[in-house]
């Protein structure tokens, strides 16, 4: 990735002088930042960090030199990316953000599936959930950046990303730049303008993706992890990100992608002279090939050890060029959920119990079951993620013998650990105690809003992998209560700053107001709380 992040570099950033100094620790800071630099990698889990954490020499080295906090929490049941995107920079549980999921049911959206996605505005004609017009209307609230520019109107706001979730959720509703991958290429809301430096990004990229890459050469720490898998019909667990000309798919589940990303960043960065102006300034990085390498190789293997080692040095890259802009910077990296290893590796890692969903919990077959026995035509269930949904078109009291065999049916299942109620997920308050401690109902509240989650919502057992029959692109995921899917972690550092680590849980709504309060921003009535990054007296919470 080192290699990849320069060549991205040589075409997208302007040389700068060299830096004479490592930056080190030495005295804590007694001025604001003038820019923030917020990282999610998506799907970075707090036992995949720690896996590799011994092994880092760059960017994440860097970090964690910084303030460390490795076991912070994406509190909430929902563990997926857009969900947890909105909670990084809004200081909200999805409860209060709105973005309970990936994707939704509405059933009064205008749209033969009534499918959601968290990024868009349902009402352009002709779109559905998977040609969709990309928006931030449904966060519910305001981002670091928006709250920053509604006091300092000169203060900038950008956001890159490797998915528009990511970028959109980060970045809010009021953003200079604004640009993610498609897939294809860097895109952003129609009619925006396109920056110079974003046209070198996507000249290089496209560059980069006609040419064939060859196989990346193994660290020597991955060799414990070479080995080969049989999951599903793919062998995978020894794949080295040798590419194809012209292969965009392989490409975004890659190391080249994050690269790209950065490198964007890096150009935004010097083109727009973040951090040099006379506010502060604001950047959200979405580093996602973590996340679509996790599904489609699983996170066992060399695929993923090899991104983590891709991964750190084209963070200390990206490092690199802030250090020599002479910027005051203060770093924040943390993920937007965990994830599961796939289930065939984890069955040959000590964990026989490990399991795949059964057929029988499928909506297709809950469906059919349900309207049998209640003699109803179907169907009479909807769902999208784990939240199920009655079909409004019937009866009140109909509906109300629906949800009772539908809470039936699924409890009863032996892969199910609970299918609560809205109304009951409603009726529980929202948690206050450490976020490990959390009932499962307190975890469903905290991902809950009436006016977009299901009727009901199903929660599978510890170990069960929520993908049937694994396929190409999708061996492993995420989405459960379970704190291998919670636990995040969450790093801090800025020049000057002394370095800690704190064991203890923390949760990723204290970033936003750890962030703000250095910068003098009053944030009220959030969920997260402050984390003071001074390991001795001095308190950044309550700055001079």
């Amino acid at each position: 990735m080192k290699t990849m992040l320069a060549a991205l570099l040589a075409t997208v950033a302007a040389p700068l002088p060299a830096q004479t100094n490592t930056p080190t620790s030495v005295s804590a800071p007694r001025t604001p930042p003038k820019l923030i630099v917020a990282i999610s990698v998506d799907q970075l889990s707090a036992d995949l960090f720690a896996q590799y954490r011994r092994h880092f020499t760059g960017g994440f080295a860097r970090l964690l030199r910084g303030a460390v906090f490795p076991s912070a929490y994406q509190g909430h049941a929902a563990t997926e990316t857009c969900p947890g995107h909105s909670t990084i920079l809004t200081g909200y549980h999805p409860a209060r953000t709105g973005i309970v999921a990936n994707t939704w049911v509405d059933q009064n959206a205008p749209r033969a599936d009534k499918l959601v996605y968290c990024a868009e505005d349902e009402r352009a004609p002709g779109s559905d959930h998977n040609r969709y017009t990309a928006s931030d209307l449904h966060l519910k609230v305001p981002t670091l950046g928006e709250r920053l520019k509604a006091v300092t109107p000169a203060s900038r706001v950008v956001s890159v990303a490797g998915k528009d979730r990511a970028a959109i959720m980060m970045g809010g509703h009021k953003v200079d730049e604004l640009w993610w991958w498609d897939g294809k290429t860097f895109s952003s809301y129609a009619g925006r303008a396109i920056p110079p430096v974003v046209q070198r990004t996507r000249d290089a990229v496209a560059a980069m993706i006609a040419q064939p890459q060859e196989p990346l050469s193994l660290p020597a720490f991955c060799a414990p992890v070479d080995r080969a898998t049989r999951i599903g019909e793919q062998v995978l667990g020894r794949g080295r990100f040798e590419r194809a000309a012209g292969d965009t798919r392989a490409f975004r589940a890659s190391p080249a992608a994050d690269a790209a990303v950065l490198s964007m960043a890096a150009g935004l960065i010097q083109d727009m002279k973040l951090g040099r102006g006379p506010a502060v300034d604001v950047i959200s990085i979405g580093a996602s090939a973590t996340d679509y390498i996790g599904h489609s190789f699983g996170t066992g293997g060399t695929e993923m050890c090899l991104q983590m080692a891709e991964l750190d040095a084209a963070l200390a890259g990206f490092f690199e060029v802030l250090d020599r802009t002479g910027v005051d910077y203060q770093v924040m990296l943390t993920a937007d959920h965990g994830a599961h290893d796939a289930t065939e590796r984890q069955r040959e890692r000590a964990m026989p119990m490990e399991a795949r969903v059964e057929p029988a919990l499928s909506l297709k077959a809950m469906d059919a079951a349900i309207a049998a026995e209640l003699k109803l035509a179907g169907p009479v269930l909807l769902a999208a993620e784990g939240d199920v949904y009655i079909d409004r078109k019937l009866p009140p009291a109909t509906r109300a013998r629906v949800l009772a065999a539908a809470k039936r049916r699924y409890s009863g299942q032996t892969q199910v650990a609970a299918a609560h109620t809205a109304a009951e997920i409603a009726a529980t308050p929202l948690p206050t105690t450490p976020p490990e401690t959390w009932t499962l109902l307190e975890r469903a509240r905290a991902s809950h809003d009436p006016t977009r989650s299901g009727d009901l919502l199903v929660l599978l057992k510890p170990r069960v992998t929520a993908i049937e029959k694994p396929g190409p692109g999708y061996v492993e995921t995420h989405g459960s209560p379970w704190d291998y899917d919670r636990r995040v972690p969450l790093l801090f550092w800025r020049k000057g700053q002394p370095g800690f680590e704190q064991p203890l849980s923390v949760e990723t709504v204290d970033i936003l107001p750890t962030l703000a309060a250095p910068l003098g921003l009053v944030v009220p009535g959030i969920d997260g709380r402050c984390l003071d990054l001074d390991p001795g007296e001095a308190d950044t919470c309550r700055p001079l």
